[in-house]
């Protein structure tokens, strides 16, 4: 049995999923080639090139994106502000289940799963916990010998 929903909340978490995706995704590509291409974006996310280009219109709307019809796009200074914060939530998810020793591949499927989820309060905390083990890799042993323990 599912949960129950407010009324609308799981389409604004639809759409705010979808817009960090984007977002994460034309920041990586940005970073390896200087600017972005809807054609791009559609094949790394699995889309149209029509769907990502109606959310890159409105990335441009909202300020994220500087964006000239039929031409490459980049990210604005408060686009790369808001992907920079996804990113860095990415990363930290990724470092803290990599501590805990599991796979690289069940590590992006979890993130990918849970990384739209988190309050910032929650991620601060999983950072500082992060930033705890890898100062006191003994204490994480512990806790890894704990957890296998039946």
């Amino acid at each position: 049995m599912e949960p129950k929903r407010k009324a609308g909340r799981s389409r604004l978490l639809e759409s705010s999923e979808s817009t960090e995706d984007h977002l994460e995704r034309i920041a990586e590509l940005v970073e390896q080639k200087g600017y972005a291409r809807v054609t791009d974006v559609a094949e790394n996310l699995g889309l149209t090139a029509a769907t990502v280009s109606n959310m890159v219109r409105r990335l441009a709307a909202r300020g994220f994106l500087n964006y000239e019809k039929y031409r490459g796009f980049s990210l604005t200074p408060e686009g790369r502000a808001v992907a920079a914060r996804i990113e860095a939530r990415h990363k930290t998810l990724a470092e803290l289940l990599g501590l805990l020793g599991l796979e690289p591949e069940t590590i992006e499927e979890e993130v990918e799963d849970i990384e739209h989820h988190l309050r910032p309060q929650t991620l601060e905390v999983l950072e500082k916990l992060v930033s705890f083990w890898k100062a006191h890799p003994a204490q994480l042993q512990s806790f890894i010998r704990f957890a296998r323990k039946k």
